[in-house]
């Protein structure tokens, strides 16, 4: 009975077994494999997400120049960008499945890669070739940048794998290295938070390291829910686990207010500046989330993390010179605003005089006051003088204005 229990045993412990082992890296050659699945899954999601915005976005730009009266919705070009839309969203989140946290995040890159080359090949003005070359010397520079620091982390990525089961996420959520990442991360929220809310703390810092904390929370539950249903889906179902609806609606809450704060950013700031910071500290936060939670480089070597840093910085850099080359878009302000006209009654401000607004100086066309509030303020005074003539037959001026200074 003993000797016939011995390798039924050890066939059913088999399983658990090999998912043990596989958290080693760079020992079985199926590792490497799921690594390249998760990485091309990543870069074609988001290089698909790049040319379905920038189809939304010339759709709706073709509607406001012609007169035509439809909706964007009514479009076949605005559908295909939401067909295209989705269909990269779920290659990048099926990527989470295959490949480390850490490794998947920072490919993000990818899209700020081509929507600058889209950008350029569509681009609408006459340019010469000396003006072409001096005003996208950046946005070359920066690709160029960002392609090496993409292919670095690719090759040099972690390489540990787990099994997404239920079991080994709640074994990770009650750890100790990710209870006190947890500890951290929600004291850093809260004084943030604190200073945004009740300082008026609106700096773009503030804004976007708030998002890139609830961003880190998404991609780690991301990443265990399609674990587990692509465990699922091999035969081994792990929708019954608790922990599995747990990480679904930390999930759905977490990209909500992550949505809403990146909406406050981008009526705040530039979205040139929001895409960059929001890049650089989205991805440091989700990989210092992996390392923690998933322990993505266990066993790694100390080449593999240097070079993985390195690939890092060179992709924040190439981001960041991308998004420098954007103009910003200057709203257009007319010379002589009648609204602004001081004691000048409108239909709009119901019999109310409309006073501009003070904060250093103003200026009416191309002339420029920049006198102090009071002697803007002082109505200027016309000395009347009465002048008697001898001729009574030519009519006198019944006013004759004097020269005066600022305090007549």
């Amino acid at each position: 009975m003993e000797g016939g229990k011995g390798p039924d045993l050890q066939l059913q412990q088999l399983p658990f077994a090999t998912a043990a082992v596989s958290v080693l890296p760079h020992e079985d050659p199926f590792s490497y494999r799921e690594n390249l699945i998760g990485a091309l899954l990543a870069i074609f999601g988001h290089l698909v997400i790049s040319i379905a915005l920038n189809l939304q976005k010339y759709s709706h730009i073709r509607l406001a120049g012609s007169k035509d009266p439809r909706a964007y919705f009514r479009t076949k070009t605005w559908w295909c960008g939401l067909f295209l839309l989705l269909l990269g969203e779920v290659g990048v989140f099926s990527s989470y499945a295959f490949a480390p946290l850490s490794l998947i995040v920072p490919l993000s890159a990818v899209s700020v890669i081509a929507s600058a080359i889209i950008g350029i090949i569509f681009i609408k003005e006459k340019w010469k070739p000396k003006d072409f070359l001096r005003r996208y010397v950046l946005c070359f520079l920066g690709c160029g940048l960002a392609i090496v620091g993409t292919y670095l982390l690719v090759t040099f990525g972690p390489n540990s794998h787990e099994m997404m089961t239920g079991d080994n996420i709640t074994k990770h959520l009650v750890s100790w290295p990710f209870l006190l990442y947890m500890l951290l991360e929600i004291i850093l929220f809260c004084l943030l938070l604190y200073f945004y809310k009740r300082k008026n703390a609106n700096y773009i810092v503030v804004i976007l390291l708030l998002v890139a904390l609830l961003g880190s929370m998404t991609a780690v539950t991301v990443k265990a829910v399609a674990g587990m249903i692509v465990v699922s889906i091999q035969g081994r179902l792990q929708l019954g686990y608790p922990i599995f609806y747990i990480m679904l609606v930390c999930m759905v809450a977490t990209a909500a207010f992550q949505a809403t704060f990146l909406t406050q950013a981008s009526q705040l700031y530039d979205s040139s500046q929001i895409a960059s910071i929001g890049y650089i500290l989205s991805t440091a936060t989700a990989i210092t989330a992996g390392a923690t939670f998933y322990l993505d480089f266990t066993g790694e070597d100390v080449l593999h993390i240097c070079m993985f840093a390195l690939g890092c910085l060179i992709a924040f850099l190439g981001v960041f010179l991308i998004t420098r080359n954007k103009k910003k878009s200057i709203s257009f302000e007319p010379y002589i605003s009648m609204d602004a006209m001081p004691g000048m009654q409108t239909v709009h401000d119901k019999g109310i005089a409309v006073q501009p607004e003070l904060k250093a100086s103003f200026s009416y066309g191309a002339l420029e006051n920049n006198d102090n509030l009071a002697e803007i303020y002082t109505p200027a005074t016309l000395p009347i003088v009465q002048e008697e003539h001898g001729s009574k037959g030519v009519s006198a001026l019944p006013y004759r204005v004097l020269e005066h200074s600022k305090k007549e």
